[in-house]
């Protein structure tokens, strides 16, 4: 089993999505609506958001900061989350 297949066997899922979805109550008014449509990528232990054009770019940036951790996906002014629960294998580390 590789690195990212471990992280998400390990992964509690549910406390992600839950975690996730509370930072991303709190601070959308800083990203909508003017970035309706991108991407955030949020580590819920240290509540670091990373933003993207896509969500594959904004886990790529969160993984520099935090290759062993499994994040938070959410498509800015969606009511809908997309929730990732794989680690992006390309990059490079």
């Amino acid at each position: 089993m590789n690195n990212n297949e471990g992280l998400i066997k390990d992964a509690d899922i549910k406390r992600i999505s839950e975690e996730g979805t509370k930072i991303y109550n709190q601070i959308k008014t800083k990203y909508e609506p003017r970035d309706n449509g991108k991407f955030l990528a949020i580590e819920i232990d240290s509540k670091d958001v990373y933003p993207g054009d896509k969500s594959a770019e904004a886990v790529v940036l969160a993984k520099k900061e935090h290759p062993d951790k499994i994040f938070y996906i959410v498509r800015i002014g969606f009511d809908t989350a997309e929730m990732m629960v794989r680690s992006f294998i390309n990059t490079g580390r």
